[in-house]
């Protein structure tokens, strides 16, 4: 099929499994907590009135990440005649260090990342752009919005008990790494590679989706970022675990700051909800590392491997390469082919 079928098919998928997971979190919570479809909605809006508003709340969110995005994602696969391990399965043996070093690549990089999150939660229209109208009035829909997701995950990261923190590391960290590195990576990412013939534009595309998706503008370009370094992970590694793995460091890695927070085995100037940027040096020493860390990564992507997989109608075939690649590798939704730049 086409890459624009196959997004338009992905489009449609999504939406017929945001109903099913809506369908079966509406039964499970009723049968679970006692919470009704009707109430849903409230306990969303009024999570503190409601006494088991955090499980419904926590069951709600996995229940849709894992069904609408990895369902959207396995179906597609599936529709276009494809097995989920055929379409997903890594092109080319992957060394532990890919893992190793794509989640220190995410913990190095929290200051850089920390200063981006302040530099975009200060930033403000220009005085120039404010006679489009619509632009100051996204600002103000967007910082109430803000301030609306961010009491919300205050109280979803409320961690009284090891147990609730252990679901967190569940529902926050394993079901997006899982789910929505199927979606973006795997199957978006790639399709839209194929449709521009230009992994640099698949990347930068489907980062801005990603980013977009998650409606809290004023981390725009903190989690745009975090889509590019996860986008060009499964480029080089051409194994979506390895973007998996960096996506569970960086949301299990905050929850873990939290709960260390919570349970006091911190000093009492530590803050790990705050929006403020660290010292600079740690943000240039962070920016330097993490510039090393990519580096490193692209390199061994140019001189790896010594075989390849490819995907066809036959199955898989494995071809030896006797010398190293002269052209770039691109993944696409065929398999590995070379990128036309």
């Amino acid at each position: 099929m086409h890459p624009v079928a196959n997004l338009l098919l992905l489009l449609v998928l999504a939406l017929a499994t945001f109903c099913v997971a809506g369908f079966l979190t509406a039964v499970f919570s009723n049968l679970f907590f006692g919470v009704g479809l009707v109430e849903m909605s409230s306990v969303a809006q009024n999570p503190q009135g409601y006494p088991q508003a955090w499980g419904v709340l926590m069951l709600s969110q996995g229940l849709t990440l894992f069904i609408m995005l990895a369902g959207a994602a396995l179906g597609l696969v599936w529709l276009t005649g494809r097995s989920a391990l055929e379409y997903f399965m890594p092109r080319r043996p992957v060394a532990l260090l890919w893992f190793v070093a794509a989640a220190a690549l995410i913990i190095l990089s929290l200051p850089f990342m920390a200063y981006l999150i302040e530099w975009n939660t200060n930033a403000h229209v220009p005085d120039s752009l404010k006679g489009f109208t619509w632009l100051p009035r996204f600002e103000s829909w967007a910082r109430e919005k803000e301030e609306e997701l961010k009491e919300m995950t205050a109280f979803l990261t409320r961690f009284n008990s090891p147990t609730r923190f252990a679901v967190a590391l569940l529902v926050i960290g394993v079901v997006p790494a899982i789910s929505e590195e199927l979606f973006f990576r795997g199957v978006l990412q790639r399709n839209l590679i194929d449709w521009f013939k230009s992994r640099h534009v698949g990347v930068f595309l489907a980062a801005a989706i990603f980013s977009a998706i998650h409606m809290q503008f004023l981390g725009f370009v903190p989690r745009f970022v975090l889509g590019l370094v996860l986008g060009y992970l499964y480029e080089w590694s051409g194994n979506i675990l390895v973007p998996m793995v960096a996506h569970f460091t960086q949301n299990a890695f905050q929850l873990l700051l939290l709960y260390v927070q919570q349970r006091q085995w911190n000093g009492p100037d530590f803050n790990p909800d705050s929006t403020e940027s660290m010292p600079w040096y740690l943000v240039l020493l962070s920016m330097l590392f993490t510039g090393a860390i990519l580096y490193f990564l692209q390199q061994r992507q140019q001189t790896q491997p010594a075989e390849m997989h490819t995907l066809s109608a036959a199955g898989v075939a494995v071809v030896a390469a006797e010398t190293e690649p002269t052209e770039t590798r691109t993944l696409g939704s065929k398999g590995r082919e070379a990128d036309p730049e």
